[in-house]
């Protein structure tokens, strides 16, 4: 098994996916869940806008990247990411899979 190429709090490593995520953290999820092949961007991004199941959504998101990058981890894991960190783990999760976020020029950060 693999650790996270990106750390949880790498936010900045990536500063385009960084403010899609903080902006429009729906469109990000939905983009991810596609990478992951799990869902349309449009259902998935609108669960991760309902209290509650977003949290469930999200855990679940991160548990599916975990299964297919083949990273350590556990379902437990995935739920405090989720709940303390939710966009940090977004951003981890999106960067992860190179979820496309298209619409911004990319930035990197020096």
């Amino acid at each position: 098994m693999a650790d996270w190429k990106n750390g949880l709090f790498g936010c900045f490593g990536n500063c385009k996916v960084c403010l899609v995520s903080y902006v429009v953290p729906c469109y990000a999820f939905g983009k991810t869940h596609e990478k992951v092949e799990e869902g349309s961007c449009v259902k998935c991004g609108c669960a991760s806008m309902v209290p509650l199941l977003n949290w469930y959504a999200f855990a679940k998101q991160r548990q599916l990247v975990r299964e297919k990058q083949g990273i350590d981890g556990s379902f437990g894991g995935d739920c405090v990411s989720s709940l303390f960190c939710p966009f940090c783990a977004m951003v981890q999760q999106a960067r992860e899979v190179e979820a496309d976020l298209p619409g911004l020029p990319e930035i990197e950060r020096a």
